[in-house]
């Protein structure tokens, strides 16, 4: 009787008399028409809401922002883009504890949407599968595949004279040709594919292409699936456990996933901590010097995402780590992660390599530390050549992003040089920028012995010897607030250190005496500059 006012309400959205008894089931959309990962997850809501109602469950699809970083690339934009993780997080549990849905469809592609649905489904833990869009094609050009990364990069050649305008304008129209996130292993799909390790997506989902059919087939299977899960009460907590996590760091490492993903697995195991999960720099730390690193994606190698799904996925991906990977977690499907990889093959070995001819002998991220980083910094050591393992120059300090490009594009920068970018921390930039256009701009001018240091952090399109989450951050008072132009930084990831060649007496009295850069922020990122944690700690809001 007390319920009467709410079935009114439903009745209003053409609920019948018999739907008012099945399970509710809410599909978590973030279709929007200006991110090229999202522009087609209408049809896969659509889709994914056949495969409910065929299985006796009621979809009720609600919305969530997407941000698309490439389009946020270089200007103020990108400082709303890691914030953007917590709004899609809080969107998610504010619909379904409003609403009080049974369950949850979760429809992310790109970058931080991914985490941020996560993060909500580990919050909420009500039984929850995710359905990422997949990836985009490669685009070709002059018979090459190329990728979005391609384009930043020949902006860099256009300026030192290596490429024509026109060639650049031919390769812009050609570079990404339609639906789906960018083609190489960058944040986005290193997140569907550690979504897919953990155990919350449907086996090969991460590597379906955004326009193959299989991926309308997998969106009906996701929708039949969620109510298996609700018949089980198989919830997140029961999937996203500490073993499921270290599969999703192992997977990483051995793709040479984005640097990104240090900042969003640890974000989404704090959702998590009340069961006893916990995910810092230190575990990826330690299993990278244990785990090799198999497949070279770009921007790590030539391959791209439709070379890894032809040649068997994350599952073949699985199948070869073995005993490296901790084979009885509870998955989505309701088995086991060993039973669902039982059958999976790898296809091509030039693509997945084995374990005893790997690309490297370890993993594609390590953790760096030392007097420059106290609490630790990242560098994707898949993508540096090996001539830039260690590396010791003078530095050229700038306090954001805007100034280091310029000094690059105006030729103010040498070969041998660390270059440091400041204030581009959480809490500092504040949102923690990604410095794409920089690292673009350095690769395509061709300063091969430049290596880039920052408290902000990188595209998972980045290459080269590029270290970031520095943390402390600047803004908290991290040595990287006081280094100074011409001191001399040495950069040794083979034995993960990152050091200031400056006497520790003399950093302490710099510290006492720094000034930060005032900055006139206002809106959510004024807010968000006061909560946001460290980057160590995932860049959560405290």
């Amino acid at each position: 009787m007390q319920r009467a006012p709410h079935r009114s309400l439903l009745r209003a959205c053409g609920v019948t008399d018999d739907e008012m008894e099945r399970p509710f089931i809410g599909v978590a959309n973030s279709f929007t028409d200006i991110v090229p990962g999202h522009i087609h997850l209408k049809q896969i809501a659509d889709a994914v809401k056949l495969g409910i109602s065929q299985a006796g469950g009621v979809p009720f699809e609600f919305s969530t922002m997407a941000i698309c970083d490439g389009i946020a690339m270089n200007h103020e934009g990108m400082r709303y883009s890691l914030a953007s993780r917590e709004i899609v997080a809080d969107t998610v549990e504010s619909m379904a504890q409003a609403h009080s849905l049974d369950a949850l469809v979760l429809l992310p592609t790109c970058d931080k949407i991914v985490p941020g649905m996560l993060m909500a489904a580990a919050r909420l833990d009500i039984p929850s599968i995710v359905l990422t869009g997949g990836p985009m094609l490669p685009g070709e050009y002059k018979g090459e595949a190329v990728d979005l990364i391609n384009v930043f990069e020949a902006v860099g050649q256009v300026s030192a004279g290596k490429m024509s305008e026109s060639d650049l304008d031919e390769l812009e129209r050609c570079a990404c040709p339609g639906a789906g996130s960018c083609a190489g292993l960058f944040t986005a799909n290193s997140m569907a594919c550690l979504t897919e390790a953990m155990g919350m997506s449907l086996p090969y989902c991460a590597t379906t292409h955004a326009v193959d059919s299989k991926k309308i087939q997998l969106a009906r299977q996701s929708g039949e699936q969620i109510l298996k899960l609700v018949e089980k009460n198989i919830t997140p907590s029961m999937i996203m456990t500490q073993d499921a996590f270290h599969n999703a760091v192992v997977v990483d490492l051995a793709l040479g996933g984005s640097s990104n993903t240090t900042l969003h697995l640890p974000a989404i195991a704090h959702e998590l901590a009340d069961k006893g999960v916990e995910v810092d720099l230190d575990l990826f730390d330690s299993l990278s010097r244990e785990i090799p690193h198999l497949a070279a994606i770009s921007p790590a190698g030539k391959h791209t995402m439709r070379d890894l799904d032809r040649a068997g996925g994350i599952p073949a991906v699985l199948k070869v780590l073995g005993d490296k990977i901790k084979g009885e977690t509870i998955t989505c499907t309701g088995e086991s992660l060993k039973n669902n990889i039982k059958q999976a093959e790898v296809a091509d070995s030039t693509v997945i390599n084995s374990l005893d001819n790997p690309v490297h002998q370890e993993g594609g991220i390590a953790i760096l530390k030392g007097s420059l980083a106290p609490k630790g910094s990242v560098v994707k050591q898949a993508a540096v050549t090996e001539d830039m393992l260690i590396h010791e120059g003078p530095a050229k300090v700038f306090n954001g992003e805007e100034e280091c490009v310029k000094a690059i594009f105006q030729g103010k920068i040498q070969e041998g040089d660390v270059i440091v970018i400041r204030y581009e921390g959480p809490q500092g930039g504040p949102g923690m920028r990604e410095m794409l256009n920089p690292t673009s701009a350095i690769s395509g001018m061709g300063l091969e012995s430049v290596a880039l240091v920052t408290d902000g952090r990188f595209s998972g399109g980045t290459r080269g010897p590029c270290i970031g989450h520095v943390s402390p951050e600047a803004m908290g008072n991290g040595p990287i607030a006081v280094v100074e132009d011409g001191d001399l930084i040495k950069i040794d990831i083979p034995q993960r250190k990152l050091e200031l060649m400056v006497e520790p007496d003399e950093i302490e009295i710099r510290l006492q005496n720094v000034k930060h850069p005032e900055k006139k922020i206002k809106g959510w990122l004024a807010r968000y500059s006061k909560l946001a944690s460290s980057a160590d700690e995932g860049a959560v809001l405290k």
